[in-house]
Parts: C-alpha cells; sequence; structure tokens
C-alpha cells in the first residue's frame, strides 16, 4: 500500500519523482528472494521424490492385494471335488486353501415339517376370533417333546381374520421360522405350514378360541389346532436332522448346509449314499499357474520400469534414496530367495525354480517351459507355492510389500516419504518466518525511506527559497 505522506509531498510539487513504498517493498523482496525461492525448489523436488515413492508403494501394495486375491479366490485356488456329485456340494470358505482327503457317507437329509390344516370352502372363510399358538420341539410319532430354548408364538387373531390372512400372520410372526400359505385343493382351502429344517423345529398348534363354547368347526379358531397324539392326516412330513460320517466319524447337522467341518469347508447335502462313501479332495488347477505367473511378472515389470527411471543415477527422482536402493536390491534377489524352505529333494524351493529370471535391465523374464517341467516333475511342489500360507509366492510378495512400505522404517520407501514430508514440513516454517521478516523489513524501510523522502523535500524548498533570493539580489 503507498505511503499517503509520499502521495501528498508530491501533490505539492514538492517530491523528489521517487515511489519510496515501491522501493522499500523491491529492497525487501531483493533480500529474501532468494532464500525463498531456494526452499519453494526444494519443496517442488520433494515434492516430486514423495509422488514417486508414492506410486512405488501404492504399485507394491496393488501387487500384493491382487495376487492374494487370485490365489485364494481365483482360477488357481484350491478346488473341491466330489466322487459322487448327487450327495453334496463342498464349498470352500474365502481366504482357506484345503487341502487333503475325505470320506462322506450320507444316511439322512434334514427336512422340515410339513403341516397341512382341515378344510375350508374357501380362502376368505373367517377362522375365528382367538389366539394362536405355535410351540417348537419334537415331534416323535404321537408324542411331542418341547423345545425349552424356541419362545412359543402367541398370534392374535381377530374376528375379521380369514384363513388367508392368519397365513400372512404366521409367516410374519415367525420370522422366518415358518412358512404358510392357503391352497385351494380338491377337497377345498387349506392352510400349509412349513417349518425349519432340524429335528427340533417341528411344531404343534393351539388354536384357543374367544367363544364361549368352542366347537371345533370351520369358523372357530380350534378347528385349526393340531397335536401329534390327535393327528388325522394333516402331518404330511416330520422335521429331522441330517445325519452323515466323516471319515467314519458319526455327525449330525439341524440344516443340510453343514459348517465348522475341517479346513473350513462348508457341505451343501443333497443326497444320501449309505453303505457306499464318496470321496472328497482339494487340489489346485495347475493349468491356471502359467496365466497367474504371465500376469505377475507382467505386473512386477511395471514396478521395476518405474523404479528404473525414478532411482537413475541422473535424473531420477529417488536417485539418491535409500528406500528405492532397499527396493532395488530386494528385487534383484527375488528369483534366488528361498521361498519353500520345507521343500522336498526334487521340488522347487525358488521362483527361478519355477521359471522366473532377473535381466541386467533390472527387469523380469519368465520361462514357461521350466515352469511345465517343474509341473511335471513335482505338481504338488508347484501347487503349494500357490497359496496363502506363509511360504510361497504370495507370502514373498506381501512381506516384500510390507517391508519396503512400512512408515517405522528409514530405509523403506514409506520411511522415505515420512522423511521427505517432514523437510517440506520444516521447508514451509522457514517460509512463513521469511514472510514475516520480509514484511518487517519492508515496513521499517518504508518508514526510514518516507523520513528520508521529507528531507530532501525540505532541502529542495530551502534550495530553491535560497535560489530565488540570490536571483532578487543579482537583479538589483
Amino acid at each position: 500500500m503507498e505511503n499517503p505522506g509520499s502521495s501528498i509531498i508530491a501533490a505539492f510539487g514538492v517530491g523528489n519523482g521517487v515511489n519510496f513504498s515501491q522501493l522499500a517493498t523491491d529492497l525487501a523482496e531483493a533480500s529474501f528472494g532468494f532464500r525463498r525461492e531456494q526452499l519453494e525448489t526444494r519443496n517442488e523436488a520433494l515434492e516430486a521424490r514423495i509422488s514417486a515413492a508414492s506410486l512405488l508403494r501404492s504399485s507394491l501394495t496393488n501387487l500384493a492385494s491382487s495376487l492374494g486375491d487370485r490365489i485364494r479366490t481365483g482360477d488357481v485356488a484350491s478346488k473341491a471335488q466330489i466322487g459322487n456329485s448327487a450327495v453334496a456340494e463342498v464349498i470352500s470358505l474365502p481366504g482357506t486353501s484345503p487341502e487333503g482327503t475325505y470320506s462322506l457317507e450320507v444316511s439322512q437329509l434334514a427336512r422340515e415339517q410339513l403341516l397341512i390344516s382341515p378344510s375350508f370352502a374357501n380362502a376368505e372363510d373367517p377362522v375365528g376370533e382367538g389366539t394362536l399358538r405355535v410351540r417348537f420341539g419334537n415331534v416323535d410319532g404321537a408324542a411331542f417333546a418341547e423345545d425349552a430354548a424356541s419362545t412359543p408364538l402367541e398370534i392374535t387373531i381377530e374376528a375379521s381374520d380369514t384363513l388367508e390372512t392368519l397365513a400372512g400372520k404366521i409367516a410374519s410372526a415367525s420370522g422366518g421360522a415358518l412358512d404358510a400359505y392357503v391352497a385351494q385343493g380338491t377337497s377345498g382351502a387349506q392352510l400349509v405350514i412349513k417349518g425349519s429344517e432340524g429335528a427340533a423345529n417341528g411344531f404343534v398348534i393351539e388354536g384357543e378360541s374367544s367363544a364361549a363354547s368352542p366347537t371345533a368347526t370351520p369358523g372357530d379358531l380350534s378347528y385349526l389346532s393340531w397335536q401329534p397324539a390327535t393327528d388325522t392326516g394333516q402331518l404330511r412330513q416330520t422335521s429331522q436332522d441330517a445325519l452323515f460320517s466323516l471319515d467314519t466319524v458319526p455327525m449330525s447337522s439341524s440344516s443340510n448346509t453343514v459348517t465348522g467341518l475341517p479346513e473350513g469347508m462348508t457341505l451343501e447335502l443333497t443326497g444320501t449314499n449309505t453303505g457306499a462313501p464318496t470321496q472328497i479332495s482339494f487340489s489346485n488347477d495347475t493349468s491356471a499357474i502359467s496365466s497367474v505367473m504371465r500376469d505377475f511378472v507382467s505386473a512386477l515389470n511395471e514396478i521395476a520400469t518405474v523404479l528404473n527411471e525414478s532411482a537413475a543415477a541422473q535424473g531420477g527422482e529417488l536417485g539418491s534414496d535409500s528406500g528405492a536402493r532397499e527396493l532395488k536390491r530386494d528385487l534383484a534377489r527375488l528369483t534366488t530367495e528361498i521361498v519353500m524352505p520345507g521343500a522336498q529333494d526334487g521340488e522347487p524351493q525358488t521362483l527361478s525354480d519355477i521359471g522366473l529370471s532377473f535381466t541386467a535391465e533390472g527387469t523380469f523374464t519368465f520361462d514357461d517351459d521350466r515352469l511345465n517341467s517343474a509341473l511335471s516333475d513335482s505338481p504338488d511342489g508347484v501347487s503349494a507355492m500357490f497359496t496363502t500360507g506363509p511360504f510361497g509366492l504370495f507370502a514373498t510378495i506381501d512381506n516384500l510389500a510390507r517391508s519396503n512400505t512400512t512408515i517405522g522404517d528409514p530405509g523403506s520407501l514409506g520411511g522415505s516419504v515420512t522423511r521427505y514430508e517432514d523437510q517440506i514440513e520444516r521447508n514451509e516454517d522457514r517460509l512463513e518466518r521469511i514472510a514475516e521478516q520480509q514484511e518487517r523489513l519492508r515496513e521499517r524501510l518504508s518508514t526510514n525511506l518516507f523520513a528520508a523522502e521529507r528531507t530532501v523535500a525540505s532541502s529542495q524548498s530551502t534550495l530553491s527559497f535560497l535560489q530565488a533570493q540570490a536571483d532578487a539580489n543579482q537583479s538589483r
């Protein structure tokens, strides 16, 4: 902002024409501009280093993550095979790699209770006012053993309720434990009620009529009551557990979906095979390993290319970065590092054994023939490298990504990013102090120059007066 005193002096024609306010600004800028430009240039270089290191970090993390997903759930994931597919479907939980073989013999499938009500003329017939109670437990012949852990349903039935609306109330009140609908058959409209799978999920129906004298006829709620001891054909199917043996060990399940089994596998039981056990086995799809390796090498070379460019001694953003140098060393020894320390004689131990090579240019190549030879000689040994266990391809790349991206290690890329960010923060603090110092100098110069301007203006006025006096004396 221009000094107002300077403007006044200039207006009276006594100034020397110099803008002292701008002069003060220019002098202050000249005093601190070089230091500020140096710091700003350093920050630009640091930002470029952070960008390059962050790109490498994210690329490593993405490679490890993608490889893990491919091995856990992709085309090389361990897949189940069962000799008799009519007996069960075998499902592996995501993130597990089941191994081994198991025998399975299913003698009984789980099923639900199926109950049909006595007939009504049609679905819109009233069922009678009162309370419909459903109790759960085990129905065995004419006996019923209530399950104390299951809360009975208490359903209020209004005078306006029909067979159709009653079906909806049962399904809603049970929260999915019961399914109910009205079937219009040759005998009239009948309420169909299905329970859940499992022996303990049987049920009885108690219709408590509000009528003074229940008649147990259509239109009176007691007509819908059912007990196994008085069954007259309404019970069409009893509930039961699934019974099976896994490796000859007898087991049971209230559902045909069986969980909690070894290796994290789940069985969907679909049929029985009493007396004829079937085999369950797990294996990797070795035919897909070649495809995984080609994709892996392609992604690895993208990282290597970025690293070689950014860590170049001349012009590379990370040319002197310790984290980039460490990553270079890690990649150079990747192919010869033992990734399967427990491998037997003749089984692959290194990634080089399955076709991965490191070139003098700092990139990778893949030999498909060498992989095929290893698969031919030791298919199980190669497959073992493509699991999510503590050893193998994924564990090696995951460890490489973690060790090179952790922010707590000053020798890693993560440590480099932290170090550069700290340097930028310190430079920003210096720039703030420089701006404050520059402003104080500008204010001081502005004040001093304005004072000098007034002195010069006063001297010029005196000189003009004296000159006028001298001119007057000469003319006399």
